[in-house]
């Protein structure tokens, strides 16, 4: 036998009821970058990468998507800290 429908709409394997938690992207688009940054998306596009934030391109061309990793971002953020 299968899993089991609840009332809420979540399933369960052996009895267990497993909750849905909200998962958070591990890509990120360069416009929350900027957010994140307090910066402009030009300014991401152009300065990032000479200052250790590396992207990922995905497509090609024009209409190419430059995206990071939300970790990695937080990782670089913490570095750029005045000690």
């Amino acid at each position: 036998m299968g899993p089991q429908p609840h009332s809420d709409g979540s399933r369960t394997d052996n009895g267990l009821r497993r909750r849905h938690q909200p998962v958070e992207p591990v890509l990120i688009d360069t416009a929350e970058v900027a957010t994140i940054l307090s910066m402009s998306a030009s300014w991401v596009y152009r300065e990032a990468s000479k200052l250790g934030l590396k992207g990922y391109k995905l497509g090609r061309g024009r209409n190419a998507k430059v995206l990071y990793k939300r970790a990695e971002v937080f990782k670089w953020l913490e570095q750029q800290k005045i000690h």
